[in-house]
């Protein structure tokens, strides 16, 4: 699948903050309709020795959560580290990722913000833009917003806040684990999102989607650093 909204990469801080502001007009925040048949999960790894990077979209079953596919793409940092700005030094890559997959996936979550970031315009919310496909960002960590933390028990949450506006929910995938921090990305609810979040998180506080796209980069770095 390829990217139905292109733009420039190779830009300045102050042009993609700009950038940002004006693409965070197009985030959609109501469900899409189409039934999810395939969940795809990306991320993204940089090598300790270098320059490298590495991108990988798996694509899972929604119902199984069986791994069908798997793609990874090597790049090189092309974009200073900015906090705020990480979708111009990963999306390159994950796109061209993209771009080599034989299913289309139906939705795709992010280890990272979507609207839960200062300009409402996450790596999530940047890639479903461009892509046109509903897309959850998942983090581990918090980037902006305020919150009180959610009941012990699976699927408790509380919403993540930040100047009065509900950016995000905390939400607690397994029992007495640390919450991770889902918001919209394109193209879905905050609610729905974090229905697919707990879905894909039967066992562990990551979804498998995050998981196995973590497992991917990590295993394709290492052999590229060896």
């Amino acid at each position: 699948m390829k990217a139905l909204l292109n733009h420039p990469w190779n830009i300045s801080e102050q042009e993609a903050i700009q950038l940002q502001q004006e693409l965070a007009l197009r985030v959609i925040h109501e469900d899409c309709e189409i039934p999810v048949h395939y969940v795809a999960g990306v991320d993204v790894a940089y090598s300790k020795h270098s320059g490298k990077l590495v991108a990988a979209v798996v694509i899972l079953k929604s119902d199984s959560l069986e791994l069908i596919e798997s793609v990874t793409v090597e790049g090189t940092e092309q974009f200073p580290y900015i906090p705020g700005l990480f979708s111009f030094r990963e999306l390159p890559p994950v796109i061209k990722a993209f771009e080599k997959l034989q299913i289309t996936p139906q939705l795709v979550v992010c280890d990272g913000q979507g609207v839960a970031h200062p300009r409402r315009f996450g790596l999530a919310s940047h890639l479903g833009v461009l892509l046109d496909i509903p897309t959850i960002g998942c983090g581990k960590t918090k980037l902006i917003g305020d919150f009180e933390e959610p009941d012990l028990k699976r699927g408790a949450y509380a919403p993540l806040i930040d100047h009065g506006e509900e950016i995000g929910s905390v939400l607690r995938t397994q029992e007495g684990i640390k919450p991770i921090f889902v918001s919209v990305g394109h193209r879905i609810s905050l609610a729905t999102a974090r229905e697919w979040v707990l879905k894909l998180s039967p066992r562990y506080r990551l979804p498998e989607t995050t998981r196995q796209a973590d497992h991917l980069v990590k295993m394709a770095l290492a052999g590229r650093d060896c």
